[in-house]
Protein backbone atom coordinates (compact mmCIF):
# COMPACT_ATOMS: atom_id res chain seq x y z
CA UNK A 1 0.00 0.00 0.00
CA UNK A 2 0.95 3.72 -0.60
CA UNK A 3 2.58 5.07 2.82
CA UNK A 4 2.92 8.59 3.35
CA UNK A 5 4.37 9.26 6.95
CA UNK A 6 4.09 12.15 9.10
CA UNK A 7 6.49 12.64 12.12
CA UNK A 8 5.33 15.65 14.31
CA UNK A 9 8.46 17.68 15.65
CA UNK A 10 7.52 20.96 16.18
CA UNK A 11 7.91 21.33 20.38
CA UNK A 12 10.16 23.54 21.79
CA UNK A 13 11.02 21.30 24.80
CA UNK A 14 11.10 23.86 27.46
CA UNK A 15 11.79 21.62 30.15
CA UNK A 16 14.85 20.21 28.85
CA UNK A 17 15.98 23.35 29.28
CA UNK A 18 18.50 24.04 26.00
CA UNK A 19 19.42 25.29 23.38
CA UNK A 20 19.27 22.14 20.91
CA UNK A 21 15.25 21.64 19.67
CA UNK A 22 13.86 19.09 21.55
CA UNK A 23 13.78 15.96 19.48
CA UNK A 24 17.83 16.43 18.89
CA UNK A 25 18.34 15.56 21.81
CA UNK A 26 20.01 11.98 21.92
CA UNK A 27 19.12 8.46 22.64
CA UNK A 28 22.38 6.02 22.21
CA UNK A 29 24.35 9.14 20.79
CA UNK A 30 21.55 9.16 18.02
CA UNK A 31 18.95 12.38 17.80
CA UNK A 32 15.34 11.10 18.96
CA UNK A 33 13.98 12.18 15.63
CA UNK A 34 16.67 10.40 13.97
CA UNK A 35 15.51 7.08 15.79
CA UNK A 36 11.85 7.36 14.19
CA UNK A 37 13.21 8.62 10.84
CA UNK A 38 14.77 5.55 10.50
CA UNK A 39 11.96 3.13 11.81
CA UNK A 40 9.64 4.99 9.48
CA UNK A 41 12.29 4.16 6.22
CA UNK A 42 12.50 0.28 7.86
CA UNK A 43 8.61 0.81 6.84
CA UNK A 44 9.45 1.42 3.52
CA UNK A 45 7.31 4.09 3.63
CA UNK A 46 6.92 6.23 -0.10
CA UNK A 47 7.12 10.26 1.63
CA UNK A 48 8.52 10.77 4.87
CA UNK A 49 6.89 14.68 5.81
CA UNK A 50 8.80 16.14 9.68
CA UNK A 51 6.32 18.69 11.20
CA UNK A 52 9.30 21.27 12.61
CA UNK A 53 8.88 24.50 14.20
CA UNK A 54 11.55 25.67 17.17
CA UNK A 55 15.08 25.49 16.02
CA UNK A 56 14.25 24.38 12.55
CA UNK A 57 17.64 25.49 11.12
CA UNK A 58 19.33 23.25 13.28
CA UNK A 59 17.54 20.54 12.55
CA UNK A 60 17.33 20.81 8.93
CA UNK A 61 21.02 21.24 8.88
CA UNK A 62 21.91 18.17 11.02
CA UNK A 63 19.70 15.74 9.18
CA UNK A 64 19.11 16.82 5.78
CA UNK A 65 22.82 15.57 4.55
CA UNK A 66 21.87 12.27 5.46
CA UNK A 67 18.21 11.95 4.71
CA UNK A 68 17.70 14.34 1.15
CA UNK A 69 14.78 12.79 0.02
CA UNK A 70 12.82 14.27 3.56
CA UNK A 71 9.69 16.50 3.21
CA UNK A 72 10.29 19.71 5.54
CA UNK A 73 7.11 21.56 7.04
CA UNK A 74 7.26 24.66 9.19
CA UNK A 75 4.53 24.99 11.83
CA UNK A 76 4.61 28.57 12.67
CA UNK A 77 2.27 28.93 15.40
CA UNK A 78 2.23 25.63 17.67
CA UNK A 79 -1.78 25.49 17.95
CA UNK A 80 -1.91 21.74 18.77
CA UNK A 81 -0.96 17.95 17.37
CA UNK A 82 -4.40 19.02 15.15
CA UNK A 83 -2.74 21.72 13.76
CA UNK A 84 0.84 21.00 13.23
CA UNK A 85 -1.23 17.51 11.19
CA UNK A 86 -2.93 20.08 9.08
CA UNK A 87 0.35 21.49 7.66
CA UNK A 88 1.19 18.32 5.63
CA UNK A 89 -2.36 17.62 4.28
CA UNK A 90 -1.58 19.51 1.36
CA UNK A 91 1.31 16.96 0.48
CA UNK A 92 -0.84 14.19 1.22
CA UNK A 93 -2.79 12.50 -1.95
CA UNK A 94 -6.16 11.28 -0.52
CA UNK A 95 -5.50 7.65 -1.84
CA UNK A 96 -1.97 7.09 0.82
CA UNK A 97 -1.93 5.66 3.41
CA UNK A 98 -0.86 8.29 6.64
CA UNK A 99 1.12 6.97 9.83
CA UNK A 100 1.78 9.69 12.39
CA UNK A 101 4.82 9.32 14.64
CA UNK A 102 6.81 11.77 16.91
CA UNK A 103 9.92 12.95 17.11
CA UNK A 104 10.21 12.86 20.80
CA UNK A 105 8.97 8.99 20.87
CA UNK A 106 12.00 6.99 19.60
CA UNK A 107 11.83 3.78 20.47
CA UNK A 108 8.80 2.35 18.65
CA UNK A 109 9.54 -0.65 16.38
CA UNK A 110 9.17 -1.88 13.29
CA UNK A 111 7.43 -5.14 14.96
CA UNK A 112 5.02 -2.88 16.74
CA UNK A 113 4.05 -0.54 13.77
CA UNK A 114 3.51 -3.65 11.59
CA UNK A 115 1.04 -5.07 13.89
CA UNK A 116 -0.95 -1.97 13.86
CA UNK A 117 -0.87 -2.10 9.92
CA UNK A 118 -2.22 -5.77 10.70
CA UNK A 119 -5.17 -4.05 12.44
CA UNK A 120 -5.46 -1.70 9.73
CA UNK A 121 -6.22 -3.76 7.30
CA UNK A 122 -9.76 -4.69 9.29
CA UNK A 123 -10.96 -2.18 7.32
CA UNK A 124 -8.44 0.41 5.60
CA UNK A 125 -10.03 3.44 7.13
CA UNK A 126 -8.40 4.01 10.86
CA UNK A 127 -6.15 2.30 12.84
CA UNK A 128 -5.19 3.14 16.58
CA UNK A 129 -2.17 2.71 18.66
CA UNK A 130 -2.97 1.87 22.67
CA UNK A 131 -1.65 1.08 25.89
CA UNK A 132 -3.07 -0.45 29.36
CA UNK A 133 -1.24 1.57 32.53
CA UNK A 134 -2.15 1.30 35.80
CA UNK A 135 -1.58 4.93 36.51
CA UNK A 136 -2.44 6.42 33.15
CA UNK A 137 -2.31 10.00 34.62
CA UNK A 138 -1.64 12.69 31.87
CA UNK A 139 -2.72 10.79 29.28
CA UNK A 140 -5.83 10.68 26.75
CA UNK A 141 -8.08 8.01 27.86
CA UNK A 142 -9.44 5.49 25.25
CA UNK A 143 -13.27 5.56 25.85
CA UNK A 144 -15.55 2.56 24.36
CA UNK A 145 -19.05 1.08 24.05
CA UNK A 146 -19.42 -2.83 23.79
CA UNK A 147 -15.89 -2.89 23.03
CA UNK A 148 -15.55 -0.21 20.05
CA UNK A 149 -14.17 3.13 20.45
CA UNK A 150 -15.89 5.77 21.00
CA UNK A 151 -13.49 8.42 21.61
CA UNK A 152 -10.21 9.89 23.17
CA UNK A 153 -10.68 12.34 25.89
CA UNK A 154 -7.35 14.53 27.17
CA UNK A 155 -6.97 14.77 30.90
CA UNK A 156 -8.04 18.41 31.22
CA UNK A 157 -11.18 17.60 29.45
CA UNK A 158 -11.79 14.39 31.26
CA UNK A 159 -14.68 13.44 33.41
CA UNK A 160 -13.91 11.57 37.08
CA UNK A 161 -15.59 8.26 35.12
CA UNK A 162 -13.07 8.94 32.11
CA UNK A 163 -10.23 9.93 34.20
CA UNK A 164 -10.67 6.26 35.71
CA UNK A 165 -10.13 4.17 32.15
CA UNK A 166 -6.51 2.72 32.15
CA UNK A 167 -6.48 2.40 28.40
CA UNK A 168 -4.61 5.60 27.06
CA UNK A 169 -4.26 6.81 23.32
CA UNK A 170 -0.24 6.56 22.80
CA UNK A 171 -0.58 9.09 19.55
CA UNK A 172 0.21 6.92 16.89
CA UNK A 173 -2.28 6.38 14.38
CA UNK A 174 -3.02 4.93 10.72
CA UNK A 175 -5.60 6.60 8.67
CA UNK A 176 -6.50 6.74 5.64
CA UNK A 177 -5.57 9.27 3.29
CA UNK A 178 -9.13 11.04 2.37
CA UNK A 179 -10.56 10.64 5.13
CA UNK A 180 -8.05 12.19 7.17
CA UNK A 181 -8.25 15.22 4.79
CA UNK A 182 -11.78 15.48 5.51
CA UNK A 183 -11.61 15.20 9.34
CA UNK A 184 -8.76 17.59 10.03
CA UNK A 185 -11.14 20.29 8.46
CA UNK A 186 -13.30 20.04 10.81
CA UNK A 187 -11.10 19.99 13.75
CA UNK A 188 -11.95 22.91 16.52
CA UNK A 189 -10.21 24.29 19.43
CA UNK A 190 -13.21 23.57 21.86
CA UNK A 191 -11.24 22.80 24.62
CA UNK A 192 -9.33 23.29 27.85
CA UNK A 193 -6.05 24.09 26.21
CA UNK A 194 -7.30 26.47 22.90
CA UNK A 195 -5.63 23.98 20.55
CA UNK A 196 -6.84 21.65 17.74
CA UNK A 197 -6.68 17.93 19.14
CA UNK A 198 -5.57 15.62 16.75
CA UNK A 199 -7.23 13.12 18.62
CA UNK A 200 -10.66 14.58 17.90
CA UNK A 201 -11.18 13.41 14.71
CA UNK A 202 -11.76 9.47 16.51
CA UNK A 203 -14.78 11.02 17.28
CA UNK A 204 -15.72 12.13 13.76
CA UNK A 205 -14.84 8.67 12.58
CA UNK A 206 -17.48 6.66 14.90
CA UNK A 207 -19.90 9.08 13.27
CA UNK A 208 -19.36 8.16 10.23
CA UNK A 209 -19.91 4.42 11.46
CA UNK A 210 -16.13 3.79 11.66
CA UNK A 211 -15.12 0.73 13.15
CA UNK A 212 -11.57 2.08 14.56
CA UNK A 213 -8.84 -0.66 15.36
CA UNK A 214 -6.27 -0.59 17.44
CA UNK A 215 -3.24 -2.75 18.42
CA UNK A 216 -0.71 -2.16 21.33
CA UNK A 217 2.89 -1.96 21.49
CA UNK A 218 4.88 -5.17 22.61
CA UNK A 219 6.80 -2.80 24.70
CA UNK A 220 5.51 0.16 27.08
CA UNK A 221 8.77 2.12 26.60
CA UNK A 222 7.96 2.00 23.06
CA UNK A 223 5.36 4.47 23.37
CA UNK A 224 6.61 7.16 26.12
CA UNK A 225 8.53 10.90 24.75
CA UNK A 226 10.80 12.93 26.56
CA UNK A 227 10.02 16.24 27.93
CA UNK A 228 12.80 17.07 30.27
CA UNK A 229 16.54 15.20 30.98
CA UNK A 230 14.91 12.92 33.20
CA UNK A 231 12.59 11.23 31.05
CA UNK A 232 15.50 11.34 28.40
CA UNK A 233 17.55 9.31 30.63
CA UNK A 234 14.89 6.36 31.46
CA UNK A 235 14.34 6.20 27.21
CA UNK A 236 18.30 5.78 27.22
CA UNK A 237 18.08 2.98 30.05
CA UNK A 238 15.14 1.31 28.23
CA UNK A 239 16.57 0.92 24.83
CA UNK A 240 19.77 0.13 26.48
CA UNK A 241 18.34 -3.17 28.20
CA UNK A 242 16.62 -3.96 24.55
CA UNK A 243 20.12 -3.84 22.89
CA UNK A 244 21.76 -5.57 25.55
CA UNK A 245 18.65 -8.28 25.29
CA UNK A 246 19.64 -8.32 21.82
CA UNK A 247 23.10 -9.44 22.25
CA UNK A 248 22.19 -11.82 25.00
CA UNK A 249 19.33 -13.69 22.67
CA UNK A 250 22.24 -13.68 20.13
CA UNK A 251 24.33 -16.10 22.37
CA UNK A 252 26.36 -13.05 23.99
CA UNK A 253 27.06 -13.82 27.59
CA UNK A 254 27.02 -10.15 29.58
CA UNK A 255 28.59 -10.13 32.93
CA UNK A 256 26.16 -7.37 33.98
CA UNK A 257 23.93 -6.05 31.38
CA UNK A 258 23.39 -3.11 33.18
CA UNK A 259 26.70 -1.88 32.62
CA UNK A 260 26.88 -2.10 29.21
CA UNK A 261 25.95 0.80 26.41
CA UNK A 262 25.21 0.23 22.73
CA UNK A 263 25.51 3.37 20.38
CA UNK A 264 24.97 1.92 17.70
CA UNK A 265 24.82 -1.39 15.61
CA UNK A 266 26.65 -4.37 16.72
CA UNK A 267 26.55 -7.97 15.32
CA UNK A 268 28.24 -11.08 17.45
CA UNK A 269 29.43 -14.50 16.71
CA UNK A 270 28.77 -17.20 18.89
CA UNK A 271 30.41 -17.23 22.36
CA UNK A 272 30.85 -13.56 22.87
CA UNK A 273 31.71 -12.55 25.89
CA UNK A 274 31.85 -8.60 27.72
CA UNK A 275 32.47 -7.76 31.03
CA UNK A 276 31.12 -4.49 33.38
CA UNK A 277 31.59 -0.19 31.55
CA UNK A 278 32.07 -1.63 28.01
CA UNK A 279 30.98 0.79 25.42
CA UNK A 280 29.97 -0.28 21.84
CA UNK A 281 29.15 2.73 19.27
CA UNK A 282 28.53 2.79 15.85
CA UNK A 283 29.39 -0.25 13.24
CA UNK A 284 30.69 -2.90 15.57
CA UNK A 285 31.26 -6.51 14.56
CA UNK A 286 32.45 -9.02 16.88
CA UNK A 287 33.55 -12.49 15.85
CA UNK A 288 33.45 -16.27 17.19
CA UNK A 289 34.72 -16.22 20.84
CA UNK A 290 35.64 -12.68 21.41
CA UNK A 291 36.33 -11.83 24.90
CA UNK A 292 35.95 -8.04 25.79
CA UNK A 293 37.06 -7.14 29.33
CA UNK A 294 35.87 -4.19 31.91
CA UNK A 295 35.85 -0.39 30.53
CA UNK A 296 36.40 -0.63 27.46
CA UNK A 297 35.23 1.21 24.38
CA UNK A 298 35.16 0.19 21.06
CA UNK A 299 33.69 2.42 17.78
CA UNK A 300 33.40 1.07 13.76
CA UNK A 301 35.40 -1.56 14.36
CA UNK A 302 35.57 -5.34 13.08
CA UNK A 303 37.28 -8.03 15.48
CA UNK A 304 38.13 -11.47 14.48
CA UNK A 305 37.55 -14.35 16.17
CA UNK A 306 39.43 -15.36 19.40
CA UNK A 307 41.08 -12.41 19.87
CA UNK A 308 40.59 -11.12 23.79
CA UNK A 309 40.70 -7.21 24.21
CA UNK A 310 42.31 -6.63 27.62
CA UNK A 311 40.47 -3.61 30.10
CA UNK A 312 40.48 -0.18 29.53
CA UNK A 313 41.62 -0.73 25.75
CA UNK A 314 40.08 1.73 23.16
CA UNK A 315 39.48 0.42 19.54
CA UNK A 316 38.20 3.32 16.83
CA UNK A 317 37.98 2.76 13.46
CA UNK A 318 40.32 -0.29 13.35
CA UNK A 319 39.77 -4.04 11.89
CA UNK A 320 41.45 -6.26 14.62
CA UNK A 321 41.83 -10.67 12.63
CA UNK A 322 41.82 -13.66 14.47
CA UNK A 323 43.34 -14.44 17.83
CA UNK A 324 44.81 -10.62 18.66
CA UNK A 325 45.48 -9.91 22.05
CA UNK A 326 45.17 -6.52 23.05
CA UNK A 327 45.72 -4.31 26.14
CA UNK A 328 45.11 -3.39 29.42
CA UNK A 329 45.31 -0.15 28.51
CA UNK A 330 45.86 -0.40 24.75
CA UNK A 331 44.54 2.64 21.87
CA UNK A 332 43.98 1.88 18.39
CA UNK A 333 43.30 4.98 16.63
CA UNK A 334 41.64 5.49 12.86
CA UNK A 335 42.68 3.07 10.44
CA UNK A 336 44.69 0.37 12.14
CA UNK A 337 44.99 -3.18 11.04
CA UNK A 338 46.19 -6.11 13.28
CA UNK A 339 46.80 -9.25 10.92
CA UNK A 340 46.27 -12.91 12.87
CA UNK A 341 47.69 -13.10 16.64
CA UNK A 342 49.37 -9.40 16.46
CA UNK A 343 50.01 -8.65 20.12
CA UNK A 344 49.31 -4.68 21.62
CA UNK A 345 49.85 -4.39 24.75
CA UNK A 346 49.85 -2.41 27.94
CA UNK A 347 49.78 1.38 27.11
CA UNK A 348 50.19 1.11 23.22
CA UNK A 349 49.25 3.33 20.82
CA UNK A 350 48.92 2.63 17.14
CA UNK A 351 47.65 5.01 14.48
CA UNK A 352 47.04 4.30 10.90
CA UNK A 353 49.03 1.39 10.40
CA UNK A 354 49.08 -2.53 10.08
CA UNK A 355 50.64 -4.74 12.38
CA UNK A 356 51.70 -8.31 10.11
CA UNK A 357 51.23 -11.33 11.86
CA UNK A 358 52.35 -12.47 15.27
CA UNK A 359 53.97 -8.62 15.49
CA UNK A 360 54.11 -7.51 18.67
CA UNK A 361 54.79 -4.38 20.58
CA UNK A 362 53.79 -5.32 24.54
CA UNK A 363 53.98 -2.17 26.31
CA UNK A 364 54.85 1.57 26.64
CA UNK A 365 55.17 2.29 22.66
CA UNK A 366 53.90 4.79 19.72
CA UNK A 367 53.17 3.04 16.22
CA UNK A 368 52.12 5.72 13.95
CA UNK A 369 52.26 5.95 10.02
CA UNK A 370 54.13 2.66 10.02
CA UNK A 371 54.04 -0.90 8.10
CA UNK A 372 55.16 -3.36 10.35
CA UNK A 373 55.31 -6.76 9.34
CA UNK A 374 55.45 -10.06 10.58
CA UNK A 375 56.86 -11.23 13.31
CA UNK A 376 58.17 -8.15 14.50
CA UNK A 377 59.20 -6.87 17.91
CA UNK A 378 58.92 -3.74 19.14
CA UNK A 379 60.51 -3.32 22.62
CA UNK A 380 58.95 -0.79 25.55
CA UNK A 381 59.49 2.65 24.82
CA UNK A 382 59.84 2.64 21.23
CA UNK A 383 58.59 5.49 19.14
CA UNK A 384 57.96 5.95 14.91
CA UNK A 385 58.80 9.68 14.98
CA UNK A 386 56.30 10.34 11.88
CA UNK A 387 55.18 13.97 12.25
CA UNK A 388 57.74 17.00 11.70
CA UNK A 389 55.53 20.04 12.68
CA UNK A 390 54.19 19.56 8.85
CA UNK A 391 54.60 16.73 7.33
CA UNK A 392 53.65 12.66 8.06
CA UNK A 393 55.91 10.55 6.88
CA UNK A 394 56.03 6.31 7.14
CA UNK A 395 57.90 3.79 8.61
CA UNK A 396 58.25 0.50 7.16
CA UNK A 397 59.75 -2.61 9.79
CA UNK A 398 59.89 -5.64 7.87
CA UNK A 399 59.47 -9.22 8.88
CA UNK A 400 61.42 -10.79 11.62
CA UNK A 401 62.87 -7.15 12.76
CA UNK A 402 63.52 -6.49 16.22
CA UNK A 403 63.82 -2.72 17.86
CA UNK A 404 64.69 -2.39 21.21
CA UNK A 405 63.60 -0.41 23.82
CA UNK A 406 63.64 2.96 23.90
CA UNK A 407 64.29 3.50 20.32
CA UNK A 408 63.46 6.50 17.97
CA UNK A 409 62.37 5.69 14.26
CA UNK A 410 62.28 8.84 12.39
CA UNK A 411 60.21 8.28 9.32
CA UNK A 412 60.64 8.55 6.54
CA UNK A 413 62.20 5.35 7.33
CA UNK A 414 62.73 1.08 7.25
CA UNK A 415 64.12 -1.38 8.49
CA UNK A 416 64.99 -4.28 6.63
CA UNK A 417 64.13 -7.99 7.69
CA UNK A 418 65.32 -9.94 10.65
CA UNK A 419 67.25 -6.64 11.52
CA UNK A 420 67.87 -5.55 14.82
CA UNK A 421 67.83 -2.15 16.14
CA UNK A 422 69.84 -1.83 19.58
CA UNK A 423 68.18 -0.26 22.39
CA UNK A 424 68.14 3.60 22.89
CA UNK A 425 68.85 3.92 19.09
CA UNK A 426 67.51 7.16 16.97
CA UNK A 427 67.42 5.76 13.71
CA UNK A 428 67.33 8.03 11.33
CA UNK A 429 68.53 6.17 7.77
CA UNK A 430 67.35 2.86 6.70
CA UNK A 431 68.72 -0.19 8.00
CA UNK A 432 69.21 -3.43 5.99
CA UNK A 433 68.19 -6.71 5.76
CA UNK A 434 69.96 -8.57 9.29
CA UNK A 435 71.61 -6.06 9.93
CA UNK A 436 72.25 -4.53 13.12
CA UNK A 437 72.32 -0.73 14.13
CA UNK A 438 73.26 1.39 17.10
CA UNK A 439 72.75 4.64 17.06
CA UNK A 440 73.25 6.40 20.34
CA UNK A 441 75.83 9.14 22.20
CA UNK A 442 78.82 7.54 23.75
CA UNK A 443 78.61 7.01 27.02
CA UNK A 444 80.36 9.55 29.53
CA UNK A 445 81.74 8.45 32.56
CA UNK A 446 82.45 11.96 35.59
CA UNK A 447 84.24 11.08 38.56
CA UNK A 448 83.32 13.03 41.82
CA UNK A 449 80.44 14.33 40.51
CA UNK A 450 78.62 16.68 42.81
CA UNK A 451 74.28 16.73 42.46
CA UNK A 452 72.74 20.08 42.93
CA UNK A 453 71.54 20.90 46.05
CA UNK A 454 68.94 23.95 47.01
CA UNK A 455 69.81 27.18 47.98
CA UNK A 456 69.46 28.21 51.04
CA UNK A 457 67.07 31.75 52.10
Amino acid sequence: MSLSVIILAAGKGTRMKSSLPKVLHAVAHKPMIQHVIDTAISLKADKIHVVYGHGGEQLIEQLQPQYPDLQWIHQEEQLGTGHAVQQAMPLIQPEENVLILYGDVPLVTQDSLTALFTAYQKNNEFALMTATFADPTGYGRIVRQNGDVQAIVEQKDASQEVLAIQEINTGVMLVQGKKLLNWLSELRAENAQKEYYLTDIVAMAVQEGCNIQTSEPHQVCEIMGANDKIQLAQLEQDYQRRLVQELMSNGASVRDPQRVDIRGEVTIGQDVEIDVNVILEGRVHLGDHVKIGANCILKDCEIGEGTEIHPFSMIDSSIVHQYCQIGPYARLRPETTLQDKAKVGNFVEVKKSTLGTGAKANHLAYIGDAEVGEKVNIGAGTITCNYDGANKSKTVIEAGAFIGSNSSLVAPVSIGKNATVGAGSTVTKSVGDEELVIARGKQRHIQNWQRPVKKKG
